[in-house]
């Protein structure tokens, strides 16, 4: 480890300024400048000499510079061209990084990294500190991908990853919550406050841990159309499931007296909040109104 990380206050205002960059608010990018926490995301991910690691958005290096410290590889995917001298040049001693640059959302990771195109078995680790504006299609597609992830930990707004690990009865509770916990086990490893970063960000962040499920908690037939599904009964959050249902199926009375059959039949009060209902209750009634769905889409 060198005397003076890039994840200081100093060293992050001297990399700038010798390379005559800063943040573009359009890509969402802020410098962390606090190495407790980056040691903190690395001790979240179980990460060592065994592990390969897939960093999204690297920027000057900061939480780089300590995954290639203690990891076996850092596969380094970066957007901005302007980062990329700066990895190659300051992080040239570490033979066991490979800056690649590639948007995250349209690369093929199995085509890019060996350990995964050749199954040979490494412990997989996707960390990133994610633009915000960005998180959730990120994680989305990699939760929908192939990619054999032991887990992900990733620095995002506080807001999301709250909404991301929220539990039934809960506030936070919703659409993104059920497409996350479906396939990942989530936890709140640590909250991060604004000041951390140059520049500050207006919000404070968290770091969120997503590891992989062996299978997902509940398997259907189309996972995008439960995804659909499950957002359109939280739509209007304030109003009951029988409210939200009407607007999906509309309000035809045999609609109507079918959706009264299938509720009762699984024990679910039509008075309950969208929010109230766990993802297995999700999954038997996206199941049971399936014939409704299908009649729905043909009608329209």
């Amino acid at each position: 480890m060198r005397d003076k990380p890039i994840a200081t206050p100093s060293r992050t205002r001297e990399i700038l300024r010798k390379y005559g960059l800063d943040a573009k608010k359009s890509l969402g990018q802020n410098f962390l400048t606090d190495v407790s926490v980056l040691n903190q995301m690395l001790d979240a991910g179980g990460i060592d000499d065994q592990t390969v690691v897939i960093e999204i958005g690297p920027g000057i290096g900061a939480l780089t510079e300590q995954l290639v410290e203690v990891a076996k590889k850092v596969y380094a995917f970066e957007i901005d061209q302007r980062f990329i001298p700066v990895l190659e040049e300051e992080l040239s001693d570490y033979s066991n990084l490979e800056v690649i640059h590639q948007d995250i959302l349209t690369v093929e990771l199995q085509e890019v990294i060996p350990e995964i195109k050749h199954h040979s078995g490494e412990r997989i680790v996707v960390v990133a500190n994610l633009p915000y504006y960005i998180t959730t299609p990120i994680i989305m597609r990699l939760i929908a991908s192939s990619i054999p992830f032991d887990c992900m930990v990733l620095m995002m707004q506080k807001e999301v990853a709250e909404r991301m690990a929220a539990g039934p009865n809960t506030k936070a509770y919703g659409s993104l919550s059920i497409a996350v916990m479906n396939h990942c086990q989530q936890d709140i490893a640590l909250i991060v406050p604004r000041t951390v970063f140059n520049p500050a960000p207006n919000v404070d962040s968290a770091v969120l841990c997503l590891t992989r499920r062996s299978e997902p908690l509940v398997k259907v037939d189309n996972e995008e159309a439960f995804q659909t599904f499950v957002k359109a009964t939280f739509q209007h959050r304030r109003k009951t499931l029988w409210n939200n249902l009407m607007s999906v199926f509309g309000k035809d009375k045999t609609v109507k007296s079918k959706l009264s059959i299938i509720l009762e039949q699984l024990g679910i009060d039509p008075k309950r909040r969208p929010e109230s209902l766990t993802i297995s209750e999700f999954g038997h009634l996206y199941e049971a109104t399936s014939p409704l769905r299908d009649c729905s889409e043909k009608t329209n």
